[in-house]
């Protein structure tokens, strides 16, 4: 909960127009944008940098987000590196199922793993640009939200001193179990949340992908999917029960399961390796209402997640980032209030339609797994619909790829 500001005599009070809270993508996207257009902010982070460009995390980019990178200066190195992904393949009923959705729509996927995005966007916004940055804080709290002069705390982790910073807007952007949201008055908060009732038993393994696309096995053991991140490295998911331990899961087992769910006829057998993570996700989604409240913007995870079952988790945090950075841009350099006033409804928009689209794609995922012959059937019936009618291939692409979210 938002509180009046603790006194300290520590320090004295230091003054910016924005405190970004959160170095990830999300944060990361506005403080640099901020600093493009010369405005001040503070960026605070509880991880160290170190950590927080080593964080495994997802790969996909849709192009929209790409060329919204592309056009605030922010995706020189993703486009000289990035793979460009332009189909991907469907297993079940033991056959191979190419959908080539570049071909349906003109647009593709970026492959370009998260840690490399920030990466890159912490050596903008700290070595190009000038952008303050503290990693490694500790003890956050935000504070004065509902006045005109918010602040946020924090102890600095070389001195121990407790710090205030004061400023017009904090922009919330430190995951589901930041500081930021929990900031939020309860009494106006609705959590909208979804539990698929399955885990996803998440892996990296060093070997490289076992094909030139992404791989969706849907099958009665349960769904596999192979997400190529690099050519030395390939991410792999199980479906497994909810809170499974991963040490139920060891070599043998992990290799034996994707050979079988992700096996059909005619393809070559997976490229094997070593196994370098292995943690189980419960599936589970969530939307935060409202996502603003007085001078404080929430944005990616601290307002809303999306299961990694269609890929769209890091799109919507950049998505808000463009609309935050822009908005508050407008705000403090020309006084136009019409981007803050009309966030959050533009973020919601983009937000329920991905989480339509991934309780859609999870039934045809998880379905032939459900133990209910109805489900399986359903599911089955969807897949085969996407190889026989041009109609539903095209929505598919479309809703797969962003493009239809057009806002």
């Amino acid at each position: 909960m938002t509180s009046p500001a603790p006194r300290t005599d520590s320090s004295p009070p230091h003054r910016v127009p924005v405190v970004v809270v959160g170095a990830g993508p999300a944060g990361l996207t506005v403080g640099n944008i901020l600093r493009a257009a010369s405005v001040d902010c503070l960026v605070l982070e509880t991880e160290t940098r170190e950590f927080v460009e080593q964080r495994p995390r997802a790969g996909v980019i849709e192009e929209w987000a790409v060329r919204g990178l592309e056009k605030r200066g922010l995706a020189r190195n993703l486009l000289d590196r990035a793979e460009l992904h332009t189909a991907c393949e469907f297993r079940f009923d033991g056959e191979r199922y190419r959908f080539p959705y570049g071909e349906l729509t003109g647009s593709h996927h970026f492959v370009y793993p998260q840690p490399l995005l920030v990466t890159d966007l912490v050596r903008e916004y700290a070595d190009v640009r000038g952008g303050q940055i503290r990693f490694g804080v500790r003890d956050v709290r935000v504070h004065d939200i509902d006045t005109d002069r918010p602040s946020v705390s924090y102890t600095c982790p070389d001195s121990g001193e407790h710090r205030i910073v004061h400023c017009d807007f904090v922009a919330g952007c430190d995951g589901a179990r930041g500081v930021t949201r929990a900031a939020l008055p309860p009494e106006r908060v609705r959590v909208a949340r979804h539990d698929y009732g399955i885990g996803w038993l998440a892996l990296l393994a060093e070997a490289p992908p076992s094909a030139d696309c992404v791989l969706f096995g849907c099958h009665a053991r349960g769904f596999a999917g192979q997400m190529p991140r690099s050519p030395e490295v390939t991410r792999y998911y199980l479906q497994c029960p909810p809170g499974d331990d991963p040490a139920n899961w060891p070599h043998e087992r992990v290799w034996e399961e994707l050979r079988e769910r992700l096996g059909a006829s005619g393809v070559p057998p997976l490229a094997e390796g070593r196994l370098i993570e292995k943690r189980v996700l419960d599936m589970h989604d969530y939307v935060v209402e409202p996502m603003v409240s007085g001078r404080l913007f929430l944005a990616g995870d601290a307002a809303h997640l999306v299961a990694p079952i269609a890929a769209k988790g890091m799109n919507l945090a950049l998505h808000d980032a463009f609309l935050l950075g822009d908005a508050l841009v407008a705000h403090l350099a020309d006084g136009d209030d019409s981007g803050l006033g009309g966030y959050a409804e533009a973020c919601l928009r983009r937000v329920w339609d991905y989480q339509e689209f991934s309780q859609w794609l999870s039934e045809v995922y998880h379905g032939p797994a459900a133990g209910d012959p109805f489900r399986a059937g359903t599911a089955l019936a969807r897949l085969r619909r996407l190889f026989s009618s041009p109609a539903a291939a095209a929505a598919f692409a479309e809703q797969y790829l962003g493009t239809a979210a057009r806002y």
